[in-house]
């Protein structure tokens, strides 16, 4: 058997084959792992392995060699991984030898505001309140991922975690990567808290400056007790007097280096030691299992994996564009109900190429169409008040139809709206989809979702729109989006800063992972030596990144 390797102009096959074989000759191939690690799992030797991939031999099984599953893959994809687990189980040991603030669970403040809740927290609520209180009476800094999905109610479990820091006097940091997410997470948290007396206060690149260097000051001198905002609150200028937990909302929006930054800013001298802010990211997407045993394993996880009473199951229809006259007579039908729709376009100017319909055009033409109805228009170049003027009429029920781009995808709360029709549904990612729809069905209204779409549709847009319509779990959501785009892209590898994978697959070799988390625990334990050497070859300078 003759491997066939990828070439390029002035490279032969023949001459790419030798080097190779002479590299195979010339190179170190010892053995990283004790015998009986690899032995254990039915695996052949390191050496074995490579010599196996690149000259198999002629009985091999073809379709195991092609589909990478024979053992010398499975070796190779199993040491990866390997490498990754050990990577991440060091840097989470690392951290728990930082020292953080220890935050006493709070007693006070809490059952305040549980009392003056109109709602009762779900189980799924009230378990991971108690994971996050537990994690922040620890003495070294926490690392939690909450993750929930559309409107499980993540909110007011970050707003209990923050309760528990100020009342152990501690400031908070809660930073979201859109003005909408931030300014909604703002007005709720400061209904909830000023009836405690406790300041809370905004920072955001859009503020005037007078309003901008109050909020500054107050942070600084510690008045304010909880500061909400955009990248703002990574700029120079702001300063903390107390910074004890940081919140970080939607966090895969922000680079490695952005969530550094916020955690910086709370790093304090406490005798001869420093202490480390807690830390608490959020997402609305949820990571698949495999995703989060690998690329998350340095993480605690927590779930909200189910939804306030009351919340109504969305209805998706799957609309071709040739009918968009009946669709626009279901938005007349249901705005003259009483109800309010939302209709949602991707673009903001013309662009010849890809032909969508933008947001200007559209306003332009639903108010036309619809002359007895009042059309609101929001996109992300409004300048902020004009932005949060419509936001508030829509909530109002001021404007019965908001056109919008994508801006809405998260964060906004608007009981009172039932209909959304997504334009051009084929060319949206499936987590954008799916938090878009996660805008209705927030009251008690029966909601439904339209998704329109051009034909004809290429294999990926028809997969993600099957998806889509069959279900409405954020989790397998999450998993089919996982197989369709790979971890690289789900990811965003900037927003990460963790290696991708090269060799491992994580849907072929789901079954691997399990395997080198127990290998992981042992060697940790037994062979540090194996451990260092491992790491060195799989992962040499990229483990500087996964520190971050």
């Amino acid at each position: 058997l003759t491997p066939v390797y990828p070439i390029t102009a002035g490279l032969t096959q023949t001459t790419l084959g030798k080097w190779i074989s002479w590299a195979l000759e010339q190179a170190s191939l010892e053995e990283t792992l004790p015998e009986k690690v690899y032995r254990k799992l039915g695996l052949p030797s390191f050496a074995d392995s490579l010599q196996s991939v690149h000259s198999p031999p002629p009985n091999v099984d073809q379709r195991a060699l092609e589909n990478r599953e024979t053992p010398a893959w499975k070796r190779l994809a199993f040491d990866e991984l390997l490498a990754q687990q050990l990577s991440m189980r060091q840097h989470y040991a690392r951290r728990h030898k930082l020292l953080a603030p220890p935050m006493q669970t709070s007693k006070t403040l809490v059952n305040a505001l549980l009392q003056g809740l109109p709602f009762s927290l779900t189980k799924a609520q009230q378990r991971v309140i108690q994971e996050i209180g537990n994690d922040l009476a620890q003495p070294h800094p926490m690392q939690r991922l909450l993750q929930g999905d559309v409107g499980s109610g993540k909110t007011i479990v970050a707003t209990m975690a923050a309760l528990q820091a100020i009342e152990n006097g501690w400031q908070v940091a809660i930073m979201a990567p859109t003005e909408i997410l931030a300014e909604q997470h703002f007005t709720k948290m400061q209904a909830w808290l000023a009836p405690m007396n406790i300041q809370v206060v905004w920072l955001s690149g859009s503020q005037g400056s007078k309003s901008r260097k109050s909020s500054l000051d107050a942070v600084a001198n510690g008045e304010a007790k909880l500061v909400v905002g955009t990248h703002a609150l990574i700029q120079e200028q702001v300063q903390f007097a107390h910074l004890g937990l940081a919140i970080v909302d939607e966090q895969h929006r922000f680079g490695v280096h952005q969530r550094l930054s916020l955690r910086q800013k709370g790093v304090e001298a406490s005798g001869d030691a420093k202490l480390e802010p807690h830390q608490l990211m959020m997402s609305a997407t949820p990571i698949p299992r495999t995703l989060s045993m690998s690329y998350y394993a340095d993480l605690d996880v927590s779930a909200i994996d189910e939804l306030p009473p009351g919340r109504t199951p969305v209805a998706t229809r799957l609309v071709s564009e040739e009918r968009r006259e009946e669709v626009l007579m279901r938005v007349r039908e249901a705005c003259k109900q009483g109800s309010q729709a939302y209709w949602v376009c991707p673009l903001i100017e013309e662009s010849e190429s890809l032909q969508l319909k933008t947001a200007q055009e559209t306003f332009a033409l639903m108010q036309r169409t619809f002359p007895d109805l009042l059309v609101g228009l929001v996109h992300g170049r409004l300048k902020p008040a004009e932005k949060q003027a419509v936001m508030e009429a829509f909530s109002r029920n001021e404007i019965q139809l908001l056109v919008a781009t994508t801006v809405i995808e998260v964060g906004v709360d608007v009981p009172n709206a039932s209909l959304m029709v997504i334009e051009h549904a084929e060319r949206m990612g499936l987590s954008q989809l799916h938090q878009l729809r996660g805008r209705v069905g927030r009251g008690s209204a029966k909601s439904s979702c339209i998704l329109l779409y051009q034909a004809p549709l290429n294999e990926t847009a028809k997969a993600r729109l099957k998806i889509i319509y069959e279900s409405n779990d954020g989790f397998e959501i999450a998993q089919a989006d996982l197989a369709i785009r790979g971890p690289g892209e789900y990811l965003g590898v900037r927003q990460s800063g963790v290696p991708m994978l090269k060799i491992a697959d994580l849907e072929r070799d789901a079954k691997l992972l399990p395997m080198a988390r127990d290998a992981a625990d042992w060697l940790l334990e037994a062979d540090p030596v194996a451990v260092e050497r491992h790491l060195q070859r799989w992962l040499g300078h990229a483990e500087e990144l996964v520190k971050v």
